[in-house]
C-alpha cells in the first residue's frame, strides 16, 4: 500500500523529508501547528534531530513508523518536527529545558509543550516499549496524556515553573571584570585532564573540540607553559589522525571516538568538524614544520571539495554514519561504508601487500573493534595505526620509503573498491555559518600550500553565499540554501562565522570587496543582535515571537560560540571599524567574564579573543602590485608564519588601497620603493621603516612575535 505523505513533504530540510511518510501527522515548526494546539487544546510533542543522527534513525524506525504509536500521537498530541541544524535557536531553548529536567541531553530530543510552547516534560531517545530499564515511548505518551486529562493545572504549573527557570537563566548576566589570569587557569585545567597516554582531554567518549587546539596553539604563558600547551595540542592531533576517527582512505574526520584510544568512532562526518580540524592541522604545521600535519589538513580539505561541495560553490552539511551493507543492500548499519572484514581486504590486495597493510593498520581476522560498546562491528576492522612506518619496515625487512610506497598503493586500491559501495546519506543543505568556517579553512590551506584550487573554491563559496543568502532589500543574511531555495532568518553564528571567513579570504585574495562585505555584515550584526545593556550579542534577533526567550550561548563546543568569533572579528576589524569596535569587542569578552572565571575551559575561543585584545595591535602592510613576483614573495613569507595576532593588508595602488586609506590614513600614501615591493610592520598605528627584502621582513616578523 502506498504511504501517505504528511505536512513535512513540502519542506526543504533533508531531516524533515526523512519523516514525510511517517504515519505520524507531523507539522513543521510554525504558527499553523501552534494554532491547532490552541484550538484543540492538545499538548505538543516536539521532536528535534538532524538527518545524519544515528539514534534519530533508530527512534524513527522503532516509534514513528509504528502504526500504534503513530495513532496515539495523532489522537492526543500535535506533533512537530524540527531540524536542529536549520533552527539552532529552537533546539537551544528546549535542549536547555531537557538538561534542566534530566541532567543530560542529546538527539533525538523529545520535548512535550503546552499550546503556549512552554515545556513541561523532556527526554531524548525512548525505546518504543519498555526495555533495558528505560520507559517505553508508548507508556510515556499514555502517562502524559492521562496527566493532561486528569490534572491540567498541575501540568501547567510544571510548565510555568520550568519556563520561569529558563527565562531566569537567559536573563542572568555573565558580565563582569575580565580576569587577565583566565587563560592560565584554562591551560592549567586542560593540563590536569590531559590524557598523557593517548592524547585528548578527559575520558571516553572523546570529542574533538577544535577550539581547544586554537587556544593551546596561541597560549603564551610563562616559562615552559607555552611549550607544554603546544605539545598537548600537537600530540592530540597526531593521535586523532592515527586512529579510527580519521578516514584513512578518503580523508576527513568522523564525529567522535567512543573509546579513549581514538580507535572506534561514531562515523558521521560533519562539515563544521572538517573545517575546524583542517584549520587546526594546518596551523599545527605552521607551528611545528612537520609535513604530517599539512598532509592531514589538505586531505581533509580535498575530501570536502570532492564529496561535500555543491555545484554552485556551497558546501553540504554532513554525511551519515549509517549506510547499506556492501554485500546486503537491504541491511543498513553504522560504519558499513568504512569498515572492512579481513577477507574483503585479501580479495583486493595480493598476499604480501595485504600482510603489510594489515600489520600497519591493525587489521585482525576476527575484527579489531574491541572497544565497540554495542558490538555493532563484530568481525569488522576499523583502520588505525598501531605501528609506525619504521616498525612496519623492520617487521618486513624493507626500507621505510618502500613501505610508504606500498601502503599508499594499498590505500589507493582499497579506496577504489570502497567507491563502489553504497555511500552514506548526504545532507545536501548549505548552512551559511558552516560555509563561513569552510571558507576560513580553505584560505588557510591556500596560505600553507599555495594551492590555487583552495583559494578559488573559497572565493566561489563566498561569492555564492553573498549572492544567494543575502536579502537585497535589507542586507540581512539567510541561513539555509537547498535545491534552488534560500530561506530561514540567519542567526548570530551565520553572521559571525561568515564575517570571519570573509576577513580570512581578504588576507589571501586581497579582493577588497570581501573586506567591505565583512564590514557591512558586522554593521548589520550589531543592528540585529547586539545587547546594548550587558554587552555581547544575542543568538537571535528577537523578531520571532514564537521563541520563549533570547539566549546567548556561553560554551565553545563542537561549533564555537558565536560570541567568541564575533569578539575576535570586531578586534580584527578595529583598524577599519574604529575604536568603538575595539571597545565593543572588549565588552563582548566582558559579557562572559563570569563564565570565564567560573569555568575557564568553557570558552577557549573567547580566551583567544582576549589574547588578541591584550596583544599590541599589529598590521603588516605590503605595498606593491599584487601581480608582482616580489609582492607575492613577501605575501608568501607572511603566510608561512603562524601569526594569529596580526592583520595583513595590501596597499596595491588601486581601489583597495583607496578604501583602506579612508579608514587608515597612514596607508593612503604607502607605495613600492623605486619600483620594488616593500613591507611595513605597524603597531599602535605607527609603522616601521619599510623593507624591500624578504629576509629582512622575516627577521622583523620573528623579532616582533
Amino acid at each position: 500500500m502506498k504511504k501517505q505523505a504528511n505536512s513535512l513533504i513540502n519542506e526543504k530540510s533533508p531531516y524533515l523529508l526523512q519523516h514525510a511518510f511517517n504515519p505520524v501527522n507531523w507539522l513543521p515548526w510554525g504558527e499553523p501547528a501552534f494554532a491547532r494546539a490552541r484550538e484543540e487544546n492538545k499538548p505538543i510533542f516536539l521532536s528535534v534531530g538532524y538527518s545524519t543522527c544515528h539514534w534519530c534513525h533508530v527512534m524513527a524506525h522503532e516509534s514513528f513508523e509504528d502504526e500504534e504509536i503513530a495513532a496515539y500521537l495523532n489522537r492526543y498530541f500535535i506533533c512537530i518536527k524540527v531540524d536542529r541544524e536549520e533552527r539552532p535557536d529552537v533546539d537551544r531553548i528546549y535542549m536547555t529545558a531537557t538538561q534542566a529536567l534530566t541532567g543530560g541531553g542529546g538527539w533525538p530530543m523529545s520535548v512535550f509543550l503546552l499550546p503556549d510552547l512552554s515545556p513541561f516534560y523532556a527526554g531524548t531517545y525512548f525505546p518504543p516499549r519498555q526495555k533495558h530499564g528505560r520507559p517505553g515511548f508508548l507508556d510515556l505518551l499514555a502517562a502524559l496524556q492521562q496527566s493532561w486529562q486528569d490534572n491540567p493545572s498541575r501540568v501547567r504549573q510544571a510548565a510555568e515553573t520550568l519556563t520561569s527557570h529558563l527565562q531566569t537563566l537567559a536573563a542572568t548576566s555573565m558580565a563582569g571584570e575580565i580576569d587577565p589570569a583566565a587563560a592560565h587557569a584554562a591551560f592549567t585545567q586542560l593540563r590536569e585532564v590531559y590524557d598523557r597516554k593517548h592524547g585528548g582531554f578527559g575520558p571516553a567518549p572523546k570529542f574533538p573540540r577544535p577550539v581547544i587546539f586554537q587556544f593551546l596553539l596561541r597560549y603564551s604563558g610563562a616559562g615552559e607553559a607555552a611549550g607544554q600547551a603546544r605539545a598537548m595540542a600537537l600530540e592530540t592531533l597526531r593521535r586523532m589522525a592515527g586512529g579510527g576517527m580519521y578516514d584513512l582512505l578518503g580523508g576527513g574526520f568522523h564525529r567522535y571516538s567512543v573509546d579513549e584510544q581514538w580507535r572506534v568512532p561514531h562515523f558521521e562526518k560533519m562539515l563544521y568538524d572538517q573545517a575546524q580540524l583542517a584549520m587546526a592541522y594546518l596551523e599545527a604545521f605552521q607551528v611545528s614544520g612537520d609535513p604530517f600535519f599539512r598532509r592531514i589538513g589538505t586531505e581533509t580539505l580535498d575530501y570536502v571539495l570532492r564529496d561535500m561541495t555543491d555545484g554552485q560553490g556551497g558546501f553540504f552539511s554532513a554525511e551519515d554514519a549509517d549506510s547499506a551493507e556492501p554485500d546486503d543492500p537491504a541491511k543498513h548499519g553504522e560504519g558499513a561504508f568504512y569498515t572492512w572484514r579481513a577477507d574483503e581486504i585479501h580479495a583486493i590486495l595480493d598476499n604480501d601487500l595485504a600482510a603489510i597493510f594489515n600489520f600497519h593498520y591493525g587489521v585482525k581476522p576476527a575484527g579489531n573493534a574491541f572497544a565497540d560498546p554495542l558490538a555493532e562491528f563484530t568481525n569488522k576492522n576499523i583502520f588505525h595505526q598501531p605501528h609506525s612506518r619504521e616498525e612496519t619496515a623492520r617487521e618486513f625487512g624493507r626500507g621505510a620509503a618502500d613501505i610508504e610506497h606500498l601502503l599508499s598503493l594499498a590505500r589507493e586500491q582499497l579506496a577504489l573498491s570502497r567507491a563502489t559501495r553504497p555511500r552514506p546519506h548526504l545532507d545536501d543543505k548549505v548552512i551559511c555559518a558552516w560555509n563561513g568556517l569552510m571558507i576560513s579553512a580553505l584560505t588557510k590551506g591556500y596560505q600553507v600550500t599555495a594551492n590555487q584550487t583552495y583559494l578559488a573554491c573559497a572565493q566561489r563559496s563566498a561569492d555564492f553565499i553573498l549572492s544567494t543568502l543575502v536579502d537585497r532589500e535589507t542586507g540581512a543574511l539567510l541561513r539555509r540554501y537547498r535545491q534552488g531555495e534560500a530561506g530561514l532568518a540567519a542567526q548570530l553564528d551565520d553572521y559571525a562565522f561568515l564575517i570571519q571567513g570573509l576577513i580570512d579570504l581578504y588576507e589571501s585574495s586581497f579582493v577588497i570587496s570581501y573586506l567591505q562585505s565583512a564590514i557591512k555584515l558586522t554593521e548589520k550584526q550589531i543592528e540585529l543582535f547586539a545587547d546594548q545593556r550587558s554587552g555581547g550579542f544575542f543568538d537571535t534577533t528577537g523578531h520571532d515571537a514564537t521563541l520563549l526567550m533570547r539566549m546567548k550561548n556561553d560554551y565553545d563546543s563542537a561549533e564555537p560560540a558565536a560570541n567568541s568569533v564575533a569578539a575576535l572579528n570586531l578586534l580584527r576589524l578595529t583598524p577599519l571599524g574604529g575604536p568603538e569596535w575595539r571597545e565593543m569587542g572588549r565588552k563582548t569578552i566582558a559579557a562572559f567574564a563570569g563564565q570565564l572565571k567560573a569555568n575557564p575551559t568553557a570558552m577557549p575561543l573567547m580566551l583567544t579573543a582576549l589574547d588578541f585584545y591584550q596583544a599590541q595591535p599589529t598590521q603588516i602592510i605590503i605595498a606593491g602590485s599584487q601581480e608582482s613576483s616580489e609582492t607575492q614573495k613577501m605575501i608568501s613569507a607572511v603566510h608561512s608564519f603562524f601569526w594569529p595576532r596580526a592583520t595583513l593588508l595590501l596597499a596595491d595602488g588601486g581601489s583597495g588601497q583607496e578604501f583602506l586609506g579612508k579608514h587608515l590614513p597612514e596607508t593612503a600614501h604607502l607605495s613600492a620603493k623605486n619600483g620594488r615591493a616593500c613591507a611595513y610592520v605597524c603597531r599602535d598605528f605607527t609603522c616601521s621603516l619599510p623593507t624591500t627584502e624578504v629576509d629582512e621582513l622575516v627577521k622583523m616578523l620573528r623579532g616582533s612575535r
